[in-house]
């Protein structure tokens, strides 16, 4: 018996081409898109305003196809890291993060990544698999808090722009008026440049962007991040300027601080530097220490000796507030425990 397709994370073009495939009008896959993005329902059959029949013909070949978490650890500061599905033997993470003003969710797009950063514990799992819409979007959707949400990032494990097809059509859902309409400017993007799929987002997405930097110099790029070698910061950062942020569209630099590596005046003035003419903020990061990497997290002096060198430059930069760190904080951390589990 072959498995059943799932219909979370179809656009209304691809529910287009179930409806008429069930035999179906063709206005039943907005009543589809309905139910799913709209209702959220779990099952077929409360999509009541389909004929029961024509339900059941639904039934014999798709499924909605939302699961719930398979596990979760939550922080002392209200932070919640949850686990889901993603294949056999296969698990992503998302973290739900309240504030006082906002609810974010940050979202995987692949299992493993091919990245390898050595800062990453997901990219020491290696490559397993791109996520599929269903699988993207079932994070959001399935997610206890769904309906506190007020942003989404993909900054979870994977690079969002090497699994660019997938992803596109998660962004679409999100967006467009027969999903959840969501305005582009509650969504982030995170990606360490992957030139092709940086070009297309750029071209076609209104959704703000997040580069993963980490150094201003290309050989300390490389020794951290391998694909500097690929799609170098000063390419990445070439093609930015080519493209509008000084609307309402948002681009950020995201930069992990090291100690006595990456944190100290030379390199601040050098970033200052890098950035020149692009309308950006800078997102210093505490790093999470993980297992077997010589890294340490910079001390909060040295940070805002940082921050405070490129606010007086005129480049925005923030500190951002470490989250959940009593719990596997560390983007893979947990999925790679549990596949541990497994073996």
């Amino acid at each position: 018996m072959s498995e059943k397709r799932r219909l979370l994370g179809m656009t209304l073009d691809e529910l287009k081409g179930v409806a008429s495939e069930a035999g179906l009008p063709g206005y039943a896959a907005k009543q589809m898109a309905d139910w799913l993005y709209k209702k959220k329902v779990t099952s077929i059959a409360a999509m009541t305003n389909i004929a029961a029949e024509k339900r059941a013909l639904l039934e014999k070949n798709f499924e909605v196809g939302a699961v719930p978490p398979s596990d979760l650890m939550k922080s002392v500061d209200g932070t919640i890291k949850y686990l889901y599905p993603a294949g056999p033997g296969n698990f992503v993470e998302s973290v739900y993060i309240p504030t006082e003003d906002r609810a974010t969710l940050c979202v995987s797009s692949q299992v493993g990544c091919k990245m390898n950063c050595l800062f990453c514990m997901t990219g020491k799992q290696g490559f397993t698999k791109n996520l599929s819409a269903n699988e993207i979007l079932n994070q959001i959707q399935s997610l206890p808090e769904t309906e506190e949400l007020t942003n989404i990032v993909f900054m979870g494990m994977g690079e969002p722009l090497d699994n660019v097809y997938e992803l596109f059509k998660v962004l679409e859902i999100l967006t467009a008026p027969y999903g959840y309409a969501w305005s582009p400017k509650r969504i982030t993007v995170s990606t360490i440049g992957v030139a092709k799929g940086l070009k297309r987002f750029l071209e076609e997405s209104e959704c703000h962007l997040a580069v993963s930097l980490h150094s201003p110099y290309p050989d300390e790029r490389l020794s951290l991040m391998p694909v500097e070698k690929a799609f170098p910061a000063r390419d990445i950062i070439e093609t930015i300027k080519q493209y509008d942020f000084t609307h309402q569209r948002r681009v950020s630099f995201e930069y992990i601080v090291f100690k006595k590596l990456n944190d100290d005046l030379q390199h601040a003035k050098a970033l200052v530097c890098l950035l020149d003419k692009v309308p950006c903020r800078v997102n210093l990061i505490r790093f999470h220490a993980i297992p077997n990497v010589p890294l340490e997290s910079s001390d909060l002096a040295r940070m805002e000796t940082f921050r405070d060198t490129l606010n007086a430059a005129g480049i925005v930069c923030t500190i951002r507030a470490s989250r959940g760190e009593d719990i596997f904080a560390a983007c893979g951390m947990l999925s790679t425990a549990k596949k541990q589990q497994k073996e």
